[in-house]
């Protein structure tokens, strides 16, 4: 299952690395500023799902395993990192 999630994610990135040039290519020829940013907000919202995905994954795998260990310390780290990445997100 990791080797889907992996590979969804790698063509996920591929697709926005190229609406990334497409987007680089519409500044060069100077297109409509409405239509780059368009395209900008499209890569943005691409970008979030790729972190939601490698967030479902962390979740599945990482955080799942150090929740059931026995090192508390380890459980401690996790939970902070997460919450570290939800404050940054603006999603708390």
């Amino acid at each position: 299952m990791a080797d889907d999630q992996d590979q969804d994610i790698i063509n996920r990135l591929k697709s926005i690395e190229g609406h990334v040039r497409g987007v680089q290519r519409m500044v060069d020829e100077e297109a409509y500023c409405i239509d780059i940013i368009n395209q900008n907000l499209a890569v943005q919202r691409a970008l979030e799902k790729v972190n939601s995905l490698i967030l479902e994954r962390h979740l599945q795998t990482c955080v799942t395993t150090a929740i059931r260990g026995d090192d508390a310390a380890e459980r401690e780290r996790v939970i902070t990192e997460i919450m570290t990445v939800f404050e940054a997100t603006g999603k708390m």
